[in-house]
């Protein structure tokens, strides 16, 4: 549902009214289809005016266009809304409210994702002399993970957790070889950089963020989005690494069918840190 995806890609960059606003839409999907902006306002309590700019935000004209997506995207998908709370005290029900954001989470980035751009980038990677993966804050672990993958199969694959490290790493790129950047926002000031530092070099910058119509989505020369259903839960937390690690796993997972030799090199590595093994 690519309305519900916009509205969770931009929900921590709203103001508090447009979040009460945001929060009655995803939660209240159907009847929302029924209201008017003035109902929908007095609904959030909140102003006709802060509604429109919400929807704008969203993406949309106003807020009979998100009706109309809306409908059409209920339609299609014909599923129910998550909805819920967690709580260590209702232990058992709060892990199925889990299991469902989680879910919608792999399944919205999996339709989100255009084929050719997906067959593009594989072609691209597999054509680099060096990856290079790129994060800030909590997005560093994918990025880590993701050189980890790319190395077992025999892709020279850097990262760092520093990023000065990933700037300066970026300077050694060459023409044609690829940078991976992972991102909530799409917003870091480093990551930007880095971007321009990689048109310099002449090489190939893909981001993964949740939001396609980000900084660092326009400054790339492809971009893959991801959905987020965390805010469900709690409202600080934007971006959940799960999606973008099942998108460095897909890409991987494609790498290896093309690679010649992959296998080998699995094998080789697994064969490398056996001994470390009980």
């Amino acid at each position: 549902m690519q309305t519900i995806n916009e509205i969770y890609a931009v929900y921590p960059d709203l103001f508090e009214a447009e979040k009460r606003v945001a929060d009655f839409v995803t939660n209240h999907q159907n009847e929302v289809l029924e209201q008017t902006v003035t109902e929908l306002a007095a609904a959030a309590q909140t102003s006709v005016a802060t509604v429109v700019r919400f929807c704008k935000k969203c993406g949309c004209t106003g807020f009979h266009q998100m009706k109309i997506r809306l409908a059409r995207e209920m339609m299609d998908e014909g599923q129910e809304p998550v909805q819920g709370s967690i709580s260590l005290q209702e232990t058992g029900s709060s892990l199925q409210t889990i299991l469902q954001a989680k879910t919608a989470e792999l399944e919205q980035t999996f339709r989100n994702l255009d084929e050719q751009t997906v067959k593009t980038v594989v072609k691209k990677i597999l054509a680099a002399r060096t990856v290079l993966f790129a994060a800030m804050g909590n997005t560093i672990p994918a990025a880590m993970d993701g050189a980890y993958k790319f190395s077992q199969i025999g892709i020279q694959a850097l990262s760092a957790p520093i990023w000065e490290t990933q700037l300066a790493l970026g300077r050694t790129l060459g023409k044609g070889d690829v940078v991976l950047a992972v991102s909530a926002s799409g917003a870091s000031r480093h990551l930007l950089e880095l971007a321009g530092i990689a048109r310099e070099q002449g090489a190939v910058f893909v981001s993964i963020t949740n939001h396609p119509q980000s900084p660092l989505a326009q400054n790339s020369s492809y971009h893959l989005t991801t959905a987020t259903r965390e805010v469900l839960f709690i409202e600080k937390v934007s971006f959940t690494r799960i999606p973008a690690l099942a998108i460095l796993e897909a890409l991987f997972l494609l790498l290896m069918t093309e690679r010649k030799g992959a296998a080998e090199h699995v094998n080789l590595h697994e064969q490398t840190v056996a001994p470390d093994k009980v």
